[in-house]
């Protein structure tokens, strides 16, 4: 019905940290990674909301398909810092301290991904989000262990080859005080074999249900941490 229309419609737009965002979609091109899913604008919301605080964090997404959350991720992320030029008083700039978004996918989607990312940030923000190539449990040399405040995920969760990578991944990006962020539908029995493999090598609480649209966000960190940022 609706839902299978707007995943091939060409665009999707969204109003999300005081901007419209507009993403283009490619079904034909690349499938349902160029699509917008629930999961993402639960997980979006979740953020806008103030579900986790990523100011001026660092924050990766993986499987990032259209780049909305990522987008969206990285205008919350931000916290602007008001400098007057000391040489001329009347002049006011503004700069983004801290924060770093980087927004993963798979070398194909990766042009798509970035023609997004472009268009929908505004230029001062542009060189705080790096989108690059990220397989699961292959390209892991690339990216700093341990080396992110934030990782988010929407809707990654569905195909059951790809599970042990996955958990490899989220093992490889993870420090003791990293939190992840997992929204999806539980659609299948294969969806809880996954919980179940996270559950045995992190901590996991689920923070929201969005039931209109059968949403699930789950948290999870390594050991027995429950802190939130």
């Amino acid at each position: 019905g609706w839902g299978a229309r707007q995943l091939h419609s060409p665009s999707a737009t969204y109003r999300f940290a005081s901007r419209t965002i507009r993403v283009r979609q490619d079904w034909r091109r690349l499938g349902g990674a160029a699509g917008v899913w629930d999961a993402a604008v639960v997980l979006c919301a979740y953020l806008e909301m103030g579900g986790i605080d990523v100011r001026d964090r660092s924050v990766i997404e993986l499987g990032a398909g259209t780049g909305l959350l990522g987008i969206v991720a990285t205008l919350l992320a931000m916290v602007p810092l008001q400098f007057t030029l000391w040489w001329d008083p009347a002049k006011a700039d503004a700069c983004y301290c801290g924060a770093r978004v980087t927004i993963t996918d798979r070398a194909a989607a990766l042009e798509f991904l970035e023609s997004n990312v472009q268009a929908n940030l505004p230029s001062e923000l542009r060189p705080r989000a790096v989108v690059k190539e990220l397989t699961w449990g292959k390209d892991l040399g690339n990216f700093p262990p341990g080396a992110f405040d934030f990782i988010l995920g929407a809707d990654i969760v569905y195909l059951e080859e790809t599970f042990a990578e996955l958990l490899q991944t989220l093992e490889h990006l993870c420090s003791e005080q990293t939190v992840i962020l997992l929204s999806c539908r539980i659609r299948y029995e294969r969806d809880h074999k996954f919980l179940k493999m996270l559950r045995g090598r992190f901590s996991v609480y689920e923070v929201h249900y969005d039931s209109s649209k059968d949403v699930h966000i789950y948290k999870a960190q390594r050991g027995s941490r429950k802190d939130d940022f």
